[in-house]
């Protein structure tokens, strides 16, 4: 998979005329540096006068699942959040459906990444509570993680095979 989201979009025109024209647009930019690409593409169609067009394909997204007539806008935002946040926002827009969802509920949700749910427990017990060593041999983390995760807390794996794990707002 591409580091960097990609879409590939089709000259309709063309398309409907038998011809695969189109262009590979680096989806990370501002979505007016998209709109451009796109017209340019359009000029250079070899169908006159083509206007229409269509998101026949894409990469770098992760599971997120982008149509034809996507919004330009969503879709920058969605890939330069990609591309700051990395695979835990791709997971994360996929998860709760949402590509025009605020950056700042991510940022508020997200717990981060684990490698598996007992450190997730571990990790959410010492950052709640104060526990002297001798008692770590002690505590199940891994059910205190399965209790957080029923009721406040989701998680998504991760291609590394790590979680990735968020508050439910």
């Amino acid at each position: 998979m591409s580091d960097t989201p990609k879409i590939y979009v089709a000259c309709l025109s063309s398309y409907n005329s038998g011809i695969l024209h189109g262009k590979r647009i680096s989806a990370n930019q501002d979505a007016e540096d998209i709109q451009k690409e796109i017209q340019e593409m359009l000029k250079q169609s070899p169908v006159p006068d083509a206007e229409e067009w269509a998101i026949h394909d894409y990469e770098g997204f992760y599971e997120i699942r982008i149509s034809e007539y996507e919004d330009i806008e969503t879709l920058s935002n969605v890939a330069q959040n990609i591309e700051e946040y990395g695979e835990a926002y791709a997971h994360y827009v996929s998860d709760i459906g949402d590509m025009e969802d605020e950056i700042e509920q991510f940022e508020e949700a997200y717990r981060g990444e684990f490698k598996s749910k007992d450190d997730f427990g571990y990790r959410m017990m010492c950052d709640c509570y104060n526990i002297p060593d001798f008692l770590h041999t002690y505590i199940d983390y891994e059910k205190y993680a399965k209790d957080l995760l029923v009721c406040d807390y989701s998680y998504v794996s991760a291609e590394t095979g790590n979680i990735f794990v968020y508050m439910r707002l």
